[in-house]
C-alpha cells in the first residue's frame, strides 16, 4: 500500500526525535525534507541514504531562506528545536512564522517540555523552559498544532561516564546507577529512537481535527528508578542497584550551559521531587482513555492511577502513547536488545 504523496518538513534531523520519525516516514513512502547542521557523521550518512529524503545543510538561527526552502509545498511539518543551534526561542517563532508563511503546513508538531515555574514554586530547566516559550507562541499563531512531551530517553544510558545516566559497569561486573532522583517516584520513560516514528506519523494520520491543541505524553511507561535497574537486572542477568546522591556526578567535561541544566534538575528532582509533566491535563484521566492496556509501570498488569512525584500520576500519561504505537519497546526489552549493542558501538566491551 502506498501513502498520499505528502512533504513532512524536520529540522534537526540527526536528533533521536527527528531521525526516528524519518526513518519511518521514509520507508512507508513519505517525502521528507529535513534541516541538518552537518552532513558528516553516521546518522548523516544513513539519512542521506534513505529514500524520499532531502536534507538542507546550514544553521536555523537568522535563516530565513532555508526555512522557507524548508517548509514550500510540505503539508506536515516535526519541529524539535534544541539548544545547541542558539537562541531556542528565537529560532522556534522564527520557524512557526515560516510554516504560517508558507500557506501549506495543515499540521505542525512541536516537540514542547514544561515551564516549572509556572506550575509550583520550583525552578525553570534551563532547556525545557524555552519550549513552553516557543508552544505559546505557535498557539497564538493559530498554526494547527499538535504538542509532543518527551519522557525520558531509555537511550540515555551508558557505562560511559556522562552525567545522570550512566550506568556504571562495577569491577565485579554489576551495575550501579547514582541520580538525585528519588528511588520509589515514577518517572516518565520512551525508546525515542524505536517508539517516537511510529506514534508521530499516527498523530499525523488522526490529523489536527483529533488532535490541535493537545498535549501528548510521548512515554509509554512510568518506572521509579529501582524499577528501571530492576529491568536492566532481569534483562541483562546482572545485578543493578539504584543509589540516590544529592549532586548529579559530573565527571567529564559538559557542554557550554548544560551545568546550569544539571543543577536545575538537582533541585527540581531532588529536593522537591517535582512532578515531570507539572501540567494539569497530565493528571487527569484522558477522555475515552483505552481499556486493557496494562499498567504504566509495565505491558502485563491492571490499569489504574500510580503513585508518582507530587502526589499521583493519572494513567493518561502512558494511555495516549500506547493507543497511538502499540509496538513500543519497554526499558527490559530495551535493555537486553539494544543497551549492549550502543555499548558495543562506543567501544566497550563489557557484554563479551
Amino acid at each position: 500500500m502506498t501513502q498520499p504523496h505528502k512533504t513532512i518538513a524536520v529540522v534537526n534531523a540527526t536528533g533521536r526525535q527527528a531521525a526516528s520519525l524519518i526513518r519511518v516516514a521514509s520507508a512507508v513512502g513519505y517525502s521528507v525534507r529535513a534541516q541538518i547542521h552537518s552532513l558528516k557523521g553516521l546518522i548523516a550518512d544513513e539519512l542521506q541514504s534513505l529514500p524520499n529524503v532531502t536534507l538542507l545543510q546550514g544553521p536555523l538561527l537568522g535563516n530565513v531562506q532555508l526555512m522557507d526552502a524548508l517548509f514550500k509545498g510540505a503539508s506536515l511539518a516535526f519541529i524539535n528545536t534544541t539548544s545547541q543551534s542558539g537562541d531556542e526561542v528565537a529560532i522556534g517563532r522564527a520557524l512557526a512564522d515560516a510554516a504560517k508563511r508558507s500557506g501549506s503546513i495543515t499540521h505542525y508538531i512541536y516537540s514542547s517540555m514544561p515551564d516549572h515555574s509556572v506550575h509550583g514554586p520550583w525552578p525553570a530547566v534551563p532547556q525545557w523552559a524555552p519550549k513552553f516559550t516557543v508552544e505559546n507562541y505557535i498557539r497564538q499563531l493559530g498554526l494547527p498544532a499538535t504538542f509532543v512531551y518527551a519522557g525520558i530517553y531509555n537511550n540515555n544510558f551508558t557505562s560511559l561516564p556522562y552525567p545522570l545516566f550512566q550506568m556504571e559497569v562495577l569491577e565485579d561486573g554489576s551495575f550501579e546507577w547514582h541520580a538525585p532522583f528519588d528511588a520509589e517516584t515514577q518517572l516518565p520513560w520512551l525508546d525515542a529512537e524505536h517508539d517516537v516514528g511510529p506514534t508521530l506519523l499516527q498523530i499525523f494520520k488522526d490529523g489536527p481535527k483529533k488532535w490541535h491543541g493537545h498535549r501528548i505524553a510521548l512515554t509509554f511507561e512510568t518506572l521509579s528508578p529501582n524499577q528501571v535497574c530492576a529491568a536492566f537486572e532481569r534483562a541483562l542477568g546482572r545485578p543493578c542497584r539504584y543509589v540516590r546522591v544529592p549532586k548529579i556526578e559530573i565527571k567529564v567535561n559538559v557542554p557550554t550551559g548544560y551545568r546550569e541544566q544539571l543543577e536545575a534538575l538537582e533541585v527540581l528532582f531532588g529536593d522537591f521531587n517535582a512532578p515531570y509533566f507539572p501540567q494539569p491535563e497530565f493528571s487527569q484521566p484522558a477522555a475515552g482513555s483505552p481499556k486493557g492496556l496494562g499498567p504504566a509501570g509495565g505491558k502485563g498488569a491492571g490499569a489504574g492511577m500510580m503513585q508518582g512525584p507530587g502526589g499521583v500520576v493519572s494513567q493518561r500519561v502512558t494511555d495516549e502513547a500506547r493507543h497511538l504505537w502499540q509496538g513500543w519497546r519497554d526499558m527490559e526489552e530495551y535493555a537486553r536488545e539494544v543497551f549492549p549493542v550502543e555499548e558495543e558501538a562506543n567501544g566497550l566491551d563489557w557484554m563479551l
